[in-house]
């Protein structure tokens, strides 16, 4: 018959090794413990009954919950100016776990007025009812009971495995399920626990003298191991204080590693994403910016690229995959690569994009996922231009002798992946001696504006454009206060990815003999 799970009182969500608890304080007056040895009952139980009479005792204890989570912030990314997004996010992270580990530790080790205390819970998996009583006066550091639950299968371990269990005491001579009988994987049942609780602190027991069976446990993820017949109370209760601190320990490493992990992550992608500009030779200037959208550490799916080609012409782009996060910034990589190599190979226009389009159908795992794309090829003279755009906003062109207006989107064609054997007309657009060209994608003008619904939209960017440039504005500076205007007028930080990039012809002048 299972063993009924105990009505707990005000425990924390604690998943062990990510907050230890410490102990409530009071106990059992010696009357009860002798009531309570006299009364034949499993080892859940009695421990559940001096819990339960230590009620009169529980006016200074508070429940507690700790959680550790060092995610790591969100990174900023400014085009190619921007600060490595390795060190801000691994320094971000190493900040945020230690706050967190720090503040979870004091929180355990305070004692005296106002500590707040939570009783540990350690569930005994043990086929064997002699053993209960080994681990029936668990005491924690400051003198308190250690509430046990006692399993004696894996079947009853895991309904009793609930979150308020600290460490799992595990004799590795229980058979796993489905391999009765067999002996290939002598730690075939801690192997079935840690998949059950993968962020419980584990303890392996086991015979006497078999040291190399209990090493191995804590190289397969054990934190460590006892022998049965050397057990007693004290050395059991040091063990699994030691245990649920070493898990803690291992999860703030982690989490810490995988923060690492995930900066380095973030500078491969924006060097993919965002790349250095092969301009020389060009008299063009450029400038790029790129911000993430809010609460995201990855760059999302926005790129772009500039190169010129041999015959003189500079060939811009700036593209949006759909959706955020590693994936979308991964295909970003790759149709960012593609459009460069098949720049340079000599391709453009609708026969560009129609390879650009196979590229995305085969390296897309869903085929919802679509990507826009605008194209520009700036003649040598810098005077004219050709404009491809595929479902995305068209460019914004400054003059001096007249306002910033869009370039004409008339002939746009659908986004690359929507629909197959799709066309996108090339068009021929003047820009004139000196001129400032920017390309964005549309987290630029999907802010909302104040509080309500309205959005800033393409003429609420081109009436911000030309009131920065009037001020002087231009290159890196008026790319930074336009994001930064537009995140304001958000209230905060935009939705969306926002990649804007600026490329400004200005005439040398010639030298007067």
């Amino acid at each position: 018959m299972p063993v009924p799970v105990p009505r707990q009182r005000a425990i924390p969500a604690v998943e062990s090794g990510q907050a230890q608890a410490a102990p409530a304080v009071g106990g059992p007056s010696k009357e009860e413990a002798v009531r309570n040895e006299a009364t034949p009952t499993t080892a859940e139980n009695r421990n559940t009954a001096t819990h339960d009479h230590s009620a009169p005792h529980t006016t200074h204890r508070t429940a507690h919950q700790t959680a550790l989570n060092a995610t790591p912030a969100d990174g900023v990314h400014q085009g190619v100016s921007t600060t490595s997004v390795s060190t801000t996010s691994a320094s971000t992270t190493s900040a945020s776990t230690t706050s967190a580990s720090t503040s979870s530790t004091s929180s355990v080790s305070a004692t005296g007025v106002g500590a707040t205390h939570t009783t540990l819970t350690l569930l005994l998996i043990e086929d064997d009812p002699t053993a209960a009583p080994i681990v029936h006066d668990l005491l924690d550091a400051d003198g308190r009971p250690i509430r046990v639950r006692t399993a004696r299968n894996l079947t009853e371990a895991e309904r009793l495995l609930t979150h308020d269990v600290h460490c799992i005491l595990l004799d590795l001579a229980l058979p796993a399920p489905g391999r009765a009988g067999e002996s290939d994987d002598e730690l075939a049942v801690l192997r079935h626990v840690l998949r059950l609780a993968p962020r419980h602190a584990v303890l392996a027991l086991t015979a006497s003298g078999d040291a190399a069976r209990g090493t191995e446990a804590v190289r397969v993820g054990a934190q460590d191991y006892l022998y049965k017949d050397e057990l007693d109370g004290r050395l059991l209760s040091r063990a699994i204080r030691y245990a649920v601190e070493r898990k803690r320990s291992d999860t703030a490493e982690r989490r810490l590693a995988e923060g690492k992990l995930r900066a380095q992550e973030n500078a491969r992608l924006e060097r993919g994403l965002l790349p250095t500009p092969l301009l020389e030779g060009s008299p063009l200037r450029f400038a790029a910016r790129y911000r993430p959208g809010r609460s995201r550490a990855l760059l999302g799916g926005d790129f772009y690229d500039t190169v010129r080609t041999p015959d003189g012409t500079v060939h811009a782009m700036i593209g949006d995959v759909c959706g955020h996060g590693p994936d979308a910034a991964a295909l970003g990589v790759e149709l960012r690569i593609a459009w460069r190599a098949l720049t340079l190979a000599g391709l453009c226009g609708d026969e560009l994009l129609n390879t650009l389009q196979q590229v995305l159908e085969h390296e897309r795992d869903d085929d919802e996922i679509f990507a826009t794309l605008c194209t520009v090829d700036i003649a040598p003279d810098g005077r004219r231009a050709g404009l491809c755009l595929a479902g995305h906003p068209a460019p914004l062109i400054a003059r001096p002798d007249r306002p910033a207006r869009l370039l004409p989107y008339d002939n746009n064609g659908p986004a690359l992946g929507l629909l197959p054997g799709a066309r996108w007309p090339r068009m021929q657009v003047e820009l004139g001696a000196e001129w400032s060209l920017m390309l964005y994608t549309d987290g630029l003008i999907e802010g909302r504006i104040g509080e309500g619904r309205e959005r800033l939209g393409q003429d609420g960017m081109v009436e911000m454009i030309r009131r920065q440039l009037s001020e002087g504005l231009s290159g890196e500076a008026l790319l930074r206060a336009a994001v930064n205007e537009v995140r304001q007028l958000n209230g905060g930080e935009l939705t969306d990815d926002v990649a804007v990039v600026l490329l400004d012809r200005v005439p040398v002048p010639i030298p007067v003999p």
